[in-house]
């Protein structure tokens, strides 16, 4: 990518970025505790922008806003459709579950991501609130955001005081819209777990959100305005709508099509004009919009449960491991150069995740890589 047009997205992310701090910020601004902790971050983020812009400009290297980070190779749940499960990630076994970084390394690889001008990092699994040490450890990096995506089934009321004390721990529990929706998916009596920890933290009055799969089927209910006024009644502040991506076999017919993507993005400018107490998020999102897919450093990486750096959690392919390397040398992977001098981000595709779709290819990179070497 020339510099101009990283220049561009990368105004393009940073505005982003301002406009749901800002929106944060307002609101929360009943609740003088969050309000504080919300005011602090975005001036941070301003100052982080700077650095970002920096380091782009002097050294032709882009930093991401935000990272994805699998924190925990377990998970109390068996989720259908789980792509943490069908990459390997989530194991029941001891013997079968990848090697997991310590809570030491994950706070140091966040605290040189905050020193780079990363703002967030989407903590995911398996059931990241199993590793409570992990999280622990983590919050001390305070200026960085960690949204949780959590099934919502772990969270009580010691839990509760432990997210109190470290309000840049952001649990976002996942649901399927419906409790027939959720239970079918993750289990018998999941659906109202989940809403006794929605219930708590309400009552705490804790910045929280939910997290929502959507399908060709599902994409009519969850985005409905009942559905979203049901979301506000619970509290949510923040809704993340994930595309569904087809790990099972026999499951294509759920994912988008580019038709789909139009509809959903359609819809939620609409829901954000409609609700500005909430913040919308789709990921992956309309990618024409941005010229094409964000993941291999582009405006996010993912990094596994043992530190590879991959392109995206949908696409578990490394060359590279930063709790080795760090992380400004595994932006400069040769695998997510080799990604982008591709053109991969500009691949077609029927919707959904760019890089899933074409995952023979990338798998063709690291073989035609060890094979040169």
């Amino acid at each position: 990518m020339d510099k101009q047009k990283q220049q561009d997205l990368a105004a393009y992310m940073n505005g982003s970025i301002r406009n749901i701090m800002a929106k944060a910020y307002k609101n929360v601004l009943s609740n003088p505790r969050e309000a504080k902790f919300a005011y602090r971050m975005q001036r941070l983020f301003e100052k982080t922008e700077k650095r970002r812009l920096k380091v782009l400009e002097e050294e032709g290297l882009e930093v991401p806003p935000f990272l994805i980070s699998s924190i925990s190779t377990i998970c109390n749940l068996h989720c259908k459709g789980c792509y943490a499960r069908s990459n390997g990630i989530a194991e029941d076994a001891e013997a079968d579950r990848k090697q997991t970084l310590t809570p030491q390394q994950w706070r140091d690889i966040f605290s040189e991501a905050a020193s780079l001008g990363i703002n967030f990092s989407l903590l995911a699994g398996g059931e990241p609130m199993m590793r409570k040490d992990i999280l622990e450890a983590v919050s001390e990096v305070d200026d960085m955001i960690f949204p949780i995506f959590t099934n919502g089934t772990l969270i009580g009321p010691t839990y509760v005081e432990f997210l109190r004390k470290r309000l840049n721990l952001v649990p976002i529990i996942s649901i399927e819209g419906t409790a027939i929706g959720t239970d079918e998916r993750r289990g018998q009596g999941v659906f109202h777990r989940a809403m006794q920890s929605i219930e708590l933290l309400k009552q705490e009055k804790l910045f929280f959100g939910t997290s929502i799969t959507v399908t060709t089927e599902n994409l009519t209910l969850v985005t409905s305005r009942d559905f979203i006024d049901q979301l506000r009644s619970y509290g949510c502040k923040i809704v993340f709508f994930i595309e569904y991506v087809p790990t099972e076999p026999g499951t294509e017919h759920l994912a988008f099509t580019d038709e789909h993507v139009v509809q959903m993005e359609t819809i939620l400018e609409e829901r954000r004009t409609n609700y500005a107490d909430i913040i919308f998020l789709s990921f992956p999102g309309d990618e024409k919009a941005l010229g094409g897919c964000l993941a291999s450093g582009r405006g996010f990486f993912h990094i596994g449960p043992d530190g590879s750096a991959e392109p995206c959690p949908f696409s578990p392919f490394s060359d590279s491991n930063v709790a080795e390397l760090g992380l400004r040398k595994a932006l400069q992977s040769p695998l997510f150069r080799q990604i982008r001098a591709a053109r991969a981000l500009g691949w077609e595709h029927t919707g959904g995740c760019t890089l899933f779709e074409h995952r023979d290819e990338i798998e063709r990179m690291i073989i035609n890589k060890q094979t040169t070497q």
